[in-house]
């Protein structure tokens, strides 16, 4: 179960990383995609930390 759990974080990490890179590409909507991507890295770094803190 652990594995799955650091996928699916691992995966919305990289998710918000790119939408870091992504806010700065863009042409408009930039200060919501950069939000997005804290919130993402965010919930990527909560999910093991509430979850799998045994």
């Amino acid at each position: 179960m652990n594995v799955i759990y650091f996928t699916i974080s691992m995966a919305i990490f990289v998710f918000g990383l790119w939408l870091f890179g992504f806010a700065f590409e863009a042409a408009s909507l930039q200060a919501p995609l950069f939000i997005g991507g804290v919130l993402a890295v965010s919930l990527a770094v909560a999910i093991p930390v509430q979850i799998l803190r045994d």
